[in-house]
């Protein structure tokens, strides 16, 4: 008897395995634009075969032969059913409609996508759409999409009118930047104020704080990835706004017979002719250019080629000029070898350029990052339950820190141009997702990356190998002591990295409405910013790691709990990580960072740790939508004296970095009134970042100088204001062919002075020592006019 059972068993085995499988693929699109959708379902009804569309729209899932419904539906709009017969592979594509039941009811929902996944195995990412970006009041009216992000927990700024964003803890330079796949170096329009992302032409946006996919490297705190629109390819239509300090305008429409599509954006501010108006002979500005278009060659190629140019100038009178800005171009092809194998080729070059002028005393300064990268990533659809990503990836870095040049004859300036410093960036990268049950699901990923610094330089040689010293009986760093050159050349390698990078991420699935997670990468970071100033600025010193630096290496440990409330009116989220960071540099006490070829005789090298609990509680649906975002945290560092032999920062002891906060709290949230009037604000408090202040000073021959508590040992005051904005639609019939809105907008409606510094000096009146603090912004109110046709 068991003998036949164990052999029915088998043989029931071996027909489950051989019954015939066919796959259904294609492509998800907007009906009203075709642009592609992602994070479409699309699935099999009355089974447990799902997928969801990529980037570009595409899709695949197999099943055993028979007669489906096929659905495919997206938040916000019609879901399409259809009856297929599974008999051999079949393509299908679709456009989605938006479903005007949900307008007509004027009912705010949140994009799906938004929203956490219960089963993906992907955590401590969060996706935002252009369409919660433009609900967020902003600063002067203009839209901005980094201040939207440092709406979510783990996320903070490093004060007004600063650049960039902190990611758990991290540095401005351990953000991975891309717009359209290339590296953005500076993202922030007049230090800081507003970003270099115009939200008319975004797409969608993704930002990874850990358990970064192993498709990305490069940098050890996270990845902002954007994606611009591909333009409408069914209709021409204009889009922008006119503002107080900046407009904006973008067209967009089909090409080739609607075989492909373009959109062409730019924006640029015009504060400074008030300025010029009012006599003053002063200039802030910039300006910014996006385009992109299309082609779609036959049903499995397609071509894209997307750009960016920005520029921002500042002047005051003859004596100070600034420039800076960033350059991209990205040529791509997407092929579909068959329903399974879906492809990315992606040629990509960026550049960030800063000039500086200064009059006074006859200095011109100009210096450049450049990078090539090429890029191939591969999506096999193995079956419904496991899929892999695997590619290839190069990037060519080209340094310049700086040419010095007299602006006359007259300057005391002396000509120095600085070393350019190359290298080469390598990756190889596999990543499988699979699903092991109905509830539990596991993503494993491993990048081995590679660093090899170039030649085309000299380099210089110093006693014990020793670029930093510490004289005991001055008590202080000073530059090693040289010993000679070794001259490089070009194609020469001066050193070479490599690591292996293991991810993992695990989704437990407790419920239909909750799950648990576990997350965990390492990274390699191969680029280091070096700066001595407490925001960012152009001249900050990029550097590659070499022969005295280090790669940074991060391994962050995470874990979450996400549920749904309510069949998703409400969710939760909350992530507790633990981060370490090893070779991070640290400028010593009186280091010169400007015009400086051997940076290395400027640092020492120690290590960063950050660890927080982050919660999330989001209304995803109705006339009210908005989340409620606290994190508690802590970010700092060690930095001994290593072979200086010295008592390294701060004693050899832990201190806060610059971009530590124990508390940040944000609350935002929109009200749809009616079907002309909505409603939303925001309101963000953060513990004050960490300074240091002066203890006391001592004078000699007459002249004081102040004497310095430890480093990052005191605060600024606590940060916090309240912003609302209101959005007035006089016509909003869906089909009518002009559509406009006024956006009413205050920044700070009670005129917090936040510090953005203090600084200590002395009264010349009364000769008494005093503290000033510098805010940016008070109160600021501004109206913009928004248009579409």
């Amino acid at each position: 008897m068991k003998t036949t059972l164990s052999v029915c068993f088998l043989l029931l085995s071996v027909l489950m395995y051989s019954q015939e499988k066919f796959s259904v693929s294609g492509t998800v699109k907007d009906f009203a634009n075709g642009e592609t959708v992602f994070g479409a379902s699309v699935y099999l009804e009355g089974t447990s075969n799902g997928t969801v569309t990529n980037a570009y729209g595409f899709y695949s899932l197999s099943a055993p032969k028979g007669s489906y419904k096929l659905v495919i539906s997206y938040l916000g709009y019609t879901t399409i059913t259809k009856d297929i017969e599974l008999d051999r592979n079949q393509n299908y594509s679709f456009e989605l409609e938006e479903d005007n039941m949900a307008l007509d009811e004027v009912v705010i929902t949140a994009e799906e996508s938004e929203k956490a996944n219960i089963r993906d195995p992907q955590m401590s990412v969060s996706v935002i759409k252009s369409s919660t970006i433009k609900a967020i009041p902003a600063v002067l009216g203009e839209v901005d999409l980094v201040k939207s992000i440092q709406l979510l927990p783990g996320v903070t700024n490093n004060g007004e009118g600063s650049n960039g964003f902190n990611v758990r803890g991290g540095a401005t330079d351990q953000n991975l930047v891309l717009l359209d796949e290339a590296i953005i170096f500076n993202e922030s329009h007049l230090f800081g104020f507003f970003s270099v992302f115009n939200a008319d032409v975004v797409k969608d946006v993704k930002l990874y704080k850990g358990n970064i996919p192993s498709n990305y490297g490069g940098r050890v705190s996270s990845v902002l990835d954007i994606r611009q629109k591909e333009g409408n390819s069914k209709d021409f239509n204009l889009t922008g706004g006119i503002g107080l300090i900046s407009s904006r305008l973008a067209a967009e429409g089909p090409l080739f017979k609607s075989k492909g599509s373009f959109i062409v954006a730019g924006r640029s501010s015009y504060a400074h002719l008030f300025l010029k108006a009012a006599g003053q002979d002063n200039t802030a500005y910039f300006y910014d250019i996006n385009a992109k278009g299309n082609y779609e060659i036959n049903a499995n190629n397609k071509l894209y080629v997307s750009g960016y140019f920005g520029r921002d100038i500042l002047k005051f009178s003859d004596s100070f000029e600034n420039s800076y800005g960033n350059t991209s171009l990205n040529l791509r092809w997407n092929h579909v070898f068959n329903d399974k194998l879906f492809s990315n080729l992606s040629l990509i070059y960026s550049m960030y350029n800063y000039k500086l002028t200064l009059g006074f005393i006859g200095l011109d300064w100009d210096s450049d990052i450049k990078n090539f990268n090429a890029k191939y990533d591969f999506k096999y659809y193995l079956n419904n339950k496991t899929t892999i990503d695997f590619g290839v990836s190069g990037i060519n870095y080209n340094f310049n820190p700086g040419e010095v040049k007299p602006t006359d004859e007259s300057s005391a300036i002396n000509e120095n141009i600085l070393d350019e410093k190359r290298a080469f960036e390598g990756g190889v990268y596999v990543n499988a997702e699979h699903k092991f049950s109905d509830r539990l699901n596991v993503q494993a990923g491993l990048r081995f990356s590679f660093f090899n610094r170039l030649g085309g330089q000299p380099m210089s040689t110093y006693e014990n190998n020793q670029p930093v010293v510490y004289n005991e009986s001055l008590g202080i760093y000073q530059e090693g002591i040289k010993t000679g050159e070794i001259d490089y050349s070009r194609g020469e390698s001066i050193k070479t990295f490599s690591n292996f990078e293991p991810r993992l991420g695990l989704a437990y699935e407790l419920s239909e409405s909750s799950s648990f997670k576990l997350g965990y990468s390492r990274i390699a970071q191969y680029l280091h910013l070096l700066s001595n100033t407490a925001n960012a600025t152009p001249l900050d010193v990029w550097t590659p790691s070499g022969e005295f630096i280090d790669p940074q290496m991060a391994n962050q440990y995470s874990a979450g709990y996400f549920k749904e409330l309510k069949n998703g009116l409400f969710s939760v989220e909350t992530e507790v990580y633990y981060k370490t960071v090893d070779n991070r540099i640290d400028y010593i006490d009186g280091s010169s960072l400007i015009a400086q070829n051997n940076i290395e005789t400027q640092i020492l090298t120690g290590e960063s740790r950050a660890y927080g609990w982050e919660f999330l509680f989001r209304k995803n649906r109705g006339r009210f939508t908005g989340w409620f975002a606290y994190t508690l945290s802590k970010s700092e560092q060690n930095t001994p004296g290593g072979n200086a032999n010295g008592p390294g920062i701060n004693g050899g002891e832990w201190y806060s970095t610059a971009y530590d906060r124990t508390h940040d709290v944000s609350v935002t949230g929109s009200y749809q009134l009616t079907d002309k009037w909505s409603f939303s604000s925001n309101f963000v408090f953060q513990t004050g970042r960490p300074t240091t202040y002066p203890l006391g000073q001592y004078e000699y021959e007459g002249l004081s100088s102040p004497v310095y508590d430890n480093r990052n040992s005191n605060r600024l005051p606590a940060y916090n204001r309240l912003d609302l904005a209101a959005t007035f639609k006089p016509n909003n019939k869906p089909d009518a062919r002009w559509k406009g809105e006024w956006v009413f907008s205050i920044y700070n409606v009670y005129d917090r002075k936040n510090a953005a510094s203090i600084s200590f000096g002395q009264n010349l009146e009364t000769g008494v020592n005093e503290a000033t603090r510098t805010a940016i912004f008070g109160i600021v109110p501004s109206v913009t006019y928004n248009f579409k046709f």
